[in-house]
C-alpha cells in the first residue's frame, strides 16, 4: 500500500490500546474540503487515515496518537472510542450532500488498509464498526450503500446472518436488551434500531423490530466458530 502523509495537528494522547476500527464517510462535497477541515486547527477534527474515492491513502494522524474523529460514542463499554480505536474517512459526500456508492478503486485501498490495522493490533471483527453503530443517535456514517460483505468475506467484519435464522420473538424491550449486550448504546431507542438495520439490513431501513432483526440479532449473540 501506498500512503500519502498530510499531517494534522488534531490529535493528543492515547489513554487506551487500539482495539477497534471506525469507518466514517466523510459527508462533504469533495476531497479537498474534508482534508482542510481534518488539518485546521480550528476544525478540532481529524482521523487516521482519509481514502479517497481513486484509492489514494493520506495519512493524517500517527497510529499511536489519539485522532478526534468519533465524538461522543460508545462501544461495547468504551466511552473514549477515540482513545481505542483506529479512525478511517472514506470520501464520499453523505447522505447531505449526494450519498452515492463507493468506487471500486476506493474499496480495493479501504480492504487491505482494514486488514492490515487489524492484524497489526490483533482486532476483532466484532470492534470493526461504522460511525453510526458507535453513535446511533447522531451519526448515519458509512451509511447503507457502504458494502460490509465485502469486509465480511474476507474476515474483516461481522457478515449479515442470512442463514439458518430464527426468530426468538423476543419484546421489543428484550431486543433492545440484546441490542445493549451486542454492542449498541441504546438509550434512544429508534435510533439504535435503525443504526442496526443500517450495517445489518440496509435494504429496509425503517427503526421497527421485526422477526428479521430479532433473528439476525439472535445469529450475531451466538457463538459460532472463529
Amino acid at each position: 500500500m501506498r500512503v500519502t502523509r498530510r499531517p494534522s495537528p488534531n490529535f493528543d494522547e492515547r489513554a487506551l490500546p487500539v482495539s477497534m476500527i471506525v469507518l466514517h464517510y466523510t459527508g462533504m462535497p469533495d476531497a479537498e474540503g474534508a482534508l482542510d477541515r481534518m488539518t485546521s486547527p480550528d476544525a478540532k477534527v481529524s482521523a487516521h487515515y482519509c481514502i479517497k474515492e481513486d484509492g489514494e491513502i493520506i495519512q493524517l494522524v500517527e497510529e499511536d496518537k489519539r485522532a478526534w474523529h468519533a465524538g461522543k460514542s460508545y462501544w461495547r463499554g468504551i466511552t473514549d472510542v477515540n482513545s481505542a480505536s483506529v479512525g478511517i474517512e472514506i470520501v464520499n459526500p453523505g447522505h447531505e450532500f449526494g450519498y452515492r456508492p463507493f468506487p471500486d478503486e476506493q474499496m480495493a485501498s479501504v480492504i487491505p488498509l482494514v486488514a492490515d490495522i487489524k492484524a497489526r493490533h490483533g482486532i476483532g471483527r466484532g470492534n470493526i464498526v461504522g460511525h453510526s453503530d458507535i453513535a446511533p443517535s447522531r451519526k448515519e456514517d458509512p451509511g447503507e450503500l457502504f458494502p460490509w460483505w465485502e469486509l465480511a468475506k474476507r474476515r474483516l467484519a461481522l457478515p449479515s446472518p442470512s442463514r439458518d435464522l430464527m426468530d426468538p420473538y423476543w419484546t421489543d424491550a428484550g431486543f433492545l436488551l440484546a441490542l445493549e449486550r451486542f454492542g449498541y448504546e441504546v438509550t434512544d431507542t429508534q435510533k439504535a434500531v435503525i443504526a442496526f438495520q443500517r450495517r445489518f439490513r440496509p435494504d429496509l431501513i425503517d427503526g421497527i423490530i421485526d422477526g428479521e432483526c430479532r433473528a439476525k440479532l439472535l445469529a450475531l449473540l451466538l457463538p459460532r466458530p472463529q
